[in-house]
């Protein structure tokens, strides 16, 4: 199968899965800049690799860019907050990371690593034609047209019975139709092919296992809910997406004291990421403890001073010191 269907399919499935919790309100241009090698299994360095860098913000924009025979990449005038970063080629498996864009400081080279198909990797598409089918249950899902979405989404896994990727997207379907039920077994689903897949195994589990919790905290089952966020950040603990996600759950819930826990759990793994510090701030501020609020917004202002919400941040903390 080609590889740039593998890579719009990676890219179709991470834009609508679980977690598209990422920062918001800000632009995609800047000043920031960002570079970086693509390798091979040896650590040897790729020519011709096709660089896609995707805004993870309000504002979606995709830019694209070329490796030299060096494998190196760069991209210029980039704006604050995460951006996914996939390097494809034909005969490879796409590499995707997300990665926190700074202005006013350098960002560190990255090193992407691109991994040779395996026979076993080709039958994931039966249908290339279906992914138009994707395009369209996605499109759906961003209308809120999730019934429709749904439909789209079942008949794209009917034809490509191995992409179970999809399952997450048919997730949100259920999730937002309110069928917690059907919803959690479709989390089930992929946590039965995940240990099968190398590459997104543990990402996409972490996923699922704080689905499950989703569902139950819909549900009111506070002792479950916690069970299956503990075991999804346990699966991936390194990434403070998963933790910071499920802050988000708990505080679009109003459930405070479970939201500080996982924003401060965030804010630990990933110490300079200005969005922990930023929902901290807020938590204690609807805890009206504002004492706590300004100590977590000015740690924030530390890490992002020039942006829309730190202007925000900047008129909070000056009605707190009244």
């Amino acid at each position: 199968m080609n590889t740039k269907r593998i890579a719009k399919l990676s890219l179709c499935f991470l834009f609508f899965s679980l977690f598209f919790v990422y920062a918001s309100g800000q632009v995609a241009r800047g000043k920031g800049r960002l570079s970086g090698v693509v390798v091979d299994g040896e650590g040897n360095p790729i020519q011709s690799v096709k660089v896609v860098m995707e805004f993870l913000g309000k504002d979606i924009s995709t830019i694209e860019s070329t490796t030299d025979k060096r494998g190196m990449w760069s991209f210029l005038g980039l704006g604050t907050g995460f951006w996914k970063i996939t390097a494809s080629l034909d005969g490879y498996i796409p590499a995707t990371q997300d990665f926190y864009v700074k202005q006013l400081e350098k960002n560190p080279r990255m090193t992407l690593t691109l991994q040779k198909l395996s026979a076993s990797d080709k039958p994931l598409i039966e249908d290339e034609g279906s992914f138009d089918i994707l395009d369209k249950g996605n499109e759906l899902y961003s209308l809120g047209n999730y019934a429709e979405a749904l439909t789209a989404f079942e008949e794209f896994l009917q034809l490509n019975p191995k992409a179970y990727q999809v399952r997450l997207n048919i997730y949100n379907c259920l999730r937002e139709l309110g069928d917690h039920e059907k919803a959690m077994e479709q989390c089930n689903l992929i946590l039965e092919n995940v240990s099968q897949d190398e590459a997104l195994g543990k990402e996409m589990a972490a996923k699922a296992l704080a689905g499950i919790g989703e569902c139950y905290l819909l549900q009111q089952d506070m002792e479950n809910a916690q069970k299956y966020f503990s075991q999804s950040i346990e699966t991936y603990p390194e990434n403070e997406l998963i933790a910071y996600n499920v802050g988000e759950i708990f505080f679009s819930n109003q459930n405070l004291e479970q939201a500080l826990h996982y924003f401060t759990l965030a804010s630990e793994i990933k110490p300079d990421w200005s969005d922990s510090f930023y929902k901290l701030g807020l938590v204690y501020l609807n805890k009206a403890d504002y004492e706590k609020a300004a100590e977590q917004f000015e740690k924030f202002l530390k890490l992002e001073s020039e942006t829309e919400r730190a202007v925000s941040v900047k008129s909070i903390l000056a009605q707190i010191k009244k």
